[in-house]
């Protein structure tokens, strides 16, 4: 059973005080909490070390919780950190990995090959909406200058761009 929120505050005020019980059902709680909070937001193996992370952060910080305001938004705020430190981590590993690979020479021709699959996807696209995906995505225009370019308002370029993404990725699925 994961305890609501009244009883979540509560258990860390009384924890805050100094109740060593509250403590050690609180910290169970919040165990379970975060279990149920990582399985959606990442890889089973991934979920204990982060459970642990948080559970330590929250055992840190466990003097700054004020008992007047909501519980389990504080918790959540320390596990929504820890996961983005987490990602961070992750994908630090995973660019020094791609940066010791050796990349061969014909790496222009995959370039160039790939760049006409891509002209042959925007053909299927409308063309104001492949415009904006090459204005933003692949040239690296912000929003402002994409619309000031294409003649299109900043709202109408981030509609043309999800849009067209959107009907990109269901080509992309449809040809798999």
């Amino acid at each position: 059973m994961i305890a609501d929120e009244i009883t979540m505050a509560r258990l860390m005020a009384s924890s805050q005080k100094g109740d060593k019980q509250a403590y050690t059902v609180l910290l169970s709680e919040i165990q379970l909490w975060l279990e149920r909070y990582f399985q959606r937001r990442c890889p089973p193996a991934q979920i204990d070390d982060l459970v642990q992370e948080v559970m330590l952060a929250v055992h840190n910080k466990r003097a700054t919780y004020d008992p007047v305001r909501p519980f389990l938004p504080w918790l959540a705020a320390i596990a929504r950190y820890r996961w983005i430190d987490h990602l961070r981590k992750v994908y630090r590993r995973e660019e020094e990995a791609m940066g010791e690979r050796e990349f061969s020479e014909d790496s222009e021709e995959e370039a160039v090959m790939a760049r006409i699959s891509l002209d042959r996807m925007f053909v299927q696209i409308p063309d104001r909406q492949a415009e904006v995906i090459e204005m933003v995505k692949i040239e690296g225009l912000s929003i402002r200058e994409a619309a000031s370019r294409s003649g299109q308002s900043e709202s109408a370029v981030k509609v043309n761009i999800h849009r067209g993404l959107k009907k990109l990725s269901a080509l992309i699925e449809k040809a798999e």
